[in-house]
């Protein structure tokens, strides 16, 4: 993973660990990698990814069972579905219309790029959709 220069390398892995429970990778109830684990593979400290995890825990996302590892809430995609609904809504959304304003993009336009992302990038998910 290429890490941002201008983002903390702990909300980036935490982006990564819910991206993961987003796309169906690690499910409720699933144990996810230690943080040791977590830490060799992404070739960070591990008191990186500790406080990727506390951040996680209390946003109740993840759980820790003592002695065991940490687990993927029941509830967790609701909960980062929710989180980052909010960020976008608030921070994101405003700087995309004030761009599709000034550059006098037709939504149509942003209709079809984004049905043809959806085809590239994530097949295989809306397939399995409903």
């Amino acid at each position: 993973m290429e890490f941002k220069e201008n983002e903390p390398i702990y909300l980036q892995i935490a982006a990564h660990v819910c991206d993961q429970i987003l796309l169906g990778k690690w499910a409720a109830e699933d144990k996810i990698p230690s943080v040791r684990d977590l830490a060799v593979s992404f070739q960070v400290n591990p008191n990186t990814v500790m406080r990727t995890y506390e951040q996680l825990q209390n946003q109740e996302v993840i759980y820790n069972k003592r002695g065991i590892g940490f687990f993927v809430a029941p509830d967790a995609v609701k909960k980062v579905k929710a989180q980052r609904k909010e960020r976008f809504l608030q921070q994101d959304l405003p700087a995309f219309f004030r761009n599709i304003f000034l550059l006098e993009i037709d939504l149509d336009e942003i209709q079809q790029r984004y049905e043809a992302f959806k085809t590239e990038n994530y097949e295989s998910e809306i397939e399995q959709k409903p």
